[in-house]
């Protein structure tokens, strides 16, 4: 059984977890699975609830849709294999995945290296 009160979402949303109930139960899925499912997939989409009021700290739509939209091309470059491109970024990397990064540049004298001294050399290199 999903946790907590619906009373933040709106009609829309609560047509929608009903629909997606109802399909599960077509399939075979308990009652209790069923719902707790439903919920899970509609908070998946618009992120909880939406009505007005509550604490104040819920996000827009528009602010919602933009953060999903960065997430899946951030989910996208990572599976592309694509690298960190911010200095930032760089500041999370192990060692090793830097000494990785320093090689495919062919950073000489990148094995002898600490971490900030890579960075640095990541970054002069571009």
């Amino acid at each position: 059984m999903p946790r907590g009160s619906k009373a933040k979402y709106t009609a829309e949303q609560k047509r929608k977890a009903q629909h997606i109930e109802e399909g599960y139960e077509n399939k075979g899925v308990s009652k209790d699975e069923a719902e707790a499912r439903a919920w899970a997939t509609v908070n998946k989409q618009s992120g909880g609830g939406e009505r007005a009021g509550g604490s104040g700290r819920k996000k827009p739509a528009s602010a919602k849709s933009s953060d999903r939209k960065e997430s899946a091309r951030r989910a996208v470059a990572s599976r592309e294999g694509s690298s960190r491109s911010s200095k930032a970024s760089r500041e999370t990397q192990t060692v090793d995945s830097l000494r990785k990064e320093a090689r495919a540049k062919d950073i000489p004298g990148r094995s002898s290296m600490r971490k900030q001294e890579l960075i640095e050399a990541l970054r002069k290199a571009g």
